[in-house]
């Protein structure tokens, strides 16, 4: 017996477990309440890193004894994740800031500095797993780590984007009159974002380190534009939402096969030349494409979510600690892999994919309890805390 079809059966079990779907003229009215989105959160980040074990077991970039299949599915995946939970993040920043009075007057120190926390903690817990693996560290080297310039844990970019984005999102709201020149300077914002990020080689010394960091980024602002128009957007789809959902889902793959046809023979990501004003176009090209795969899979989870109620408890608890997750599962991924960050041995190889993921899993579950304790501990400084008088209420 193949144990990933086990395996697939569990996670399709998992995220829709308790789900109920609405018949025939009635709506999940809940579909973007808080309680659904952090269902979706939490089976976004699960998926996620099923992406990363992926990378991890079946690439096609290791060598061949080195690469075992069964979740080859999730290789070319993770950016159609991570669209999920930018769009999410530009929803409830815009939906807070409509329904909390005074949410921006303690933003940076309420929303954005928790984060920034939580980045360096898993920095340096990285690092001490890095130097008790092997890693050969000078000074100079843990002083480079420690400032979180050169990242100890290489899944932590997208904390770095989205705390760039949350100060964008802040700047633009706190200083604009009008919501609507707020929002385009938050487009304008995530397209700047995106230049940048075409201009640099993939490189492992700085930000920027390929084009992951910026090929879904454009979800951020839509977020906020859909959460603008949500009842006008809502009441438009519901007309012929068979059509949208079918269309959505399709979508996804015509969109992934011209995004494949247009990185791999007309524009591309590679060909390192710094600045070259061709090979910017290039990777802005094979941007848009993605940017287009990510816009239809994320249609197509709301317009499923529209008549799908998702209500695993399970998911629930993982919706609440994403950040936390996300951060501590990579270690494991590392640690229980073919070798370590590529530079040394692995703590134990665990060459069968099945057990790979469940120990993952289990130990990811484990470190998230552990990293949220202490991260707990961490902002009960005074830095983090607001004063009584100026609380918002």
């Amino acid at each position: 017996m193949d144990w990933m079809y086990l395996i697939y059966f569990l996670l399709g079990m998992l995220l829709f477990c308790g789900a109920k779907i609405c018949r025939k003229g009635e709506w999940n009215e809940e579909y973007t309440s808080f309680g659904q989105m952090k269902i979706l959160q939490g089976a976004t980040v699960l998926l996620i890193s099923f992406h990363h074990m992926a990378q991890k077991t079946c690439a096609p970039w290791h060598e061949s004894r080195y690469i075992v299949h069964g979740l080859d599915l999730f290789v070319p995946m993770g950016y159609l994740f991570c669209a999920v939970f930018l769009f999410c993040s530009g929803y409830g920043l815009y939906r807070s800031l409509k329904t909390k009075p005074g949410y921006l007057k303690h933003f940076i120190r309420r929303r954005i500095l928790p984060v920034i926390a939580a980045y360096y903690l898993s920095e340096i817990i990285y690092l001490a797993v890095r130097v008790l693996m092997g890693e050969k560290t000078g000074a100079l080297d843990i002083i480079w780590y420690l400032s979180g310039l050169h990242m100890a844990n290489f899944n932590a970019w997208y904390i770095i984007a989205i705390i760039f984005f949350y100060f964008v999102f802040y700047f633009s709201f706190r200083f604009c009159r009008k919501e609507r020149t707020a929002i385009l300077l938050v487009f304008a914002a995530a397209l700047l974002y995106t230049a940048g990020g075409a201009l640099i080689d993939h490189q492992n010394d700085w930000f920027m380190r390929g084009e992951w960091w910026y090929n879904s980024i454009i979800l951020f602002p839509a977020g906020l534009l859909f959460a603008k128009h949500e009842k006008k957007i809502t009441a438009f789809f519901k007309k012929g939402y068979i059509v949208w959902l079918i269309l959505s889902f399709a979508g996804i793959f015509v969109a992934y096969r011209l995004s494949q046809y247009l990185n791999g023979s007309v524009f591309g990501y590679y060909g390192e030349n710094w600045g070259d004003p061709l090979k910017v176009l290039h990777r802005l090209g094979s941007c848009a494409g993605e940017w287009l795969v990510c816009i239809c899979y994320v249609a197509f989870n709301f317009l499923l979510l529209m008549k799908v109620k998702l209500g695993n408890r399970a998911l629930v608890m993982l919706g609440g600690v994403t950040l936390e997750f996300y951060l501590m599962h990579g270690i494991f991924v590392e640690l229980f892999g073919y070798d370590f960050l590529e530079y040394t041995k692995s703590l134990v190889y665990i060459r069968s994919v099945p057990l790979y993921i469940i120990a993952v899993l289990a130990c990811a579950a484990a470190a998230t309890v552990l990293f949220r304790l202490l991260l707990k501990a961490l902002l009960k400084a005074p830095l983090f805390k607001v004063p009584e008088d100026n609380m918002v209420k």
